[in-house]
Parts: structure tokens; C-alpha cells; sequence
């Protein structure tokens, strides 16, 4: 794909249908390597959604690229999405995800630098998160650290593998 101009901003709740397209989209494509079918089967139509209340938060970001449209999109909040007691302190990577043609092209890294950065100045001394398998490489070329495997219950009966990582801000 040719190199295409975008900039980072705040996402509001007119992306939610943009972000709920590139989520359903790109992660089965992008899950499918590290995960069985019944995980893809079962669980990828649950976290590959946006959720409304999140996009609209003001900490979660857009890559808008204009013409082209959002081309990826990620944020933190407080707010543990495992429903684990908060850290102080501490910050949720939420809901990345790139163009699976843009993978590897410094847009996931600019959505990560613009949540470090704003979460850094609202006072959080870490972040963490819970990774897709497939996610693992890029939260440690960010300066993530492992911790982990954990199944993240998202429906009874249905749950989710990730790893759960984290890194310090200051």
C-alpha cells in the first residue's frame, strides 16, 4: 500500500461505526495465526466491536487518514476492562488495532506514543494491558513486560486468552 498521510485525534462517538468497521475487519485477519478456530468462532465477534462509551471518552485516539478513512485506533482509560480492583496510578491500554496493510508502518506506535503521552500528564506512573497473543511483539517493542497468561471471561462459558502486560511511565 502506498504511504498514506493521517493524523492522530481524540475519537468521538461519530467514529464509533468507523472503529467497529476496522475492528471486525482486521482482527479475525489479524488473530487468526495465534488463536484456534473456536476462539476466532466464539470470541473474536465480541472483542472485535467498538464500544461506544470508550471511543467516545477522550482518551481514545483515531489514526484518521481522511479520504482513506480511520486506519487505526487505540486509548487507555482507568477503568480495568477485566473488571480487576484499579491500581493506583495506573493506566488500561485499550482496543488497539492497525490496517492489517499498514502493520508495521508506525501507526500503532503513534496511537501508543499519544496515549503514553496524555496519560503520562494526567499523573499515571504505569499502564497495562491485556494483549492479544498477536500483540505480544508490539507491547514489548513499546516497553511493555510480560506478566502473564490470563482468560478474560467475556460472556459465560465464552473466555478469551491474552497476556497481561505492563510498563512503567516514570
Amino acid at each position: 500500500m502506498a504511504e498514506i498521510r493521517y493524523f492522530i485525534r481524540a475519537a468521538t462517538e461519530a467514529d464509533v461505526p468507523a472503529v467497529d468497521d476496522l475492528l471486525r475487519r482486521c482482527y479475525p485477519q489479524l488473530l487468526k495465526a495465534d488463536y484456534p478456530p473456536s476462539v476466532l468462532v466464539t470470541a473474536v465477534p465480541l472483542i472485535a466491536r467498538a464500544q461506544p462509551g470508550l471511543v467516545g471518552c477522550g482518551t481514545y485516539y483515531v489514526a484518521d487518514a481522511g479520504e482513506h478513512g480511520i486506519i487505526g485506533a487505540g486509548g487507555w482509560t482507568l477503568h480495568d476492562p477485566a473488571s480487576a480492583p484499579p491500581e493506583a496510578a495506573t493506566g488500561n491500554i485499550r482496543h488497539f488495532v492497525t490496517e492489517p496493510l499498514l502493520l508495521r508502518k508506525g501507526v500503532g506506535h503513534r496511537l501508543m506514543e499519544r496515549s503514553i503521552a496524555d496519560a503520562s500528564a494526567a499523573g499515571l506512573r504505569a499502564m497495562q494491558c491485556h494483549a492479544t497473543r498477536t500483540a505480544v511483539p508490539f507491547y514489548a517493542a513499546e516497553g511493555f513486560e510480560a506478566l502473564g497468561e490470563v482468560d478474560i471471561e467475556l460472556r459465560p462459558g465464552i473466555t478469551f486468552p491474552a497476556v497481561r502486560m505492563r510498563r512503567r511511565l516514570r
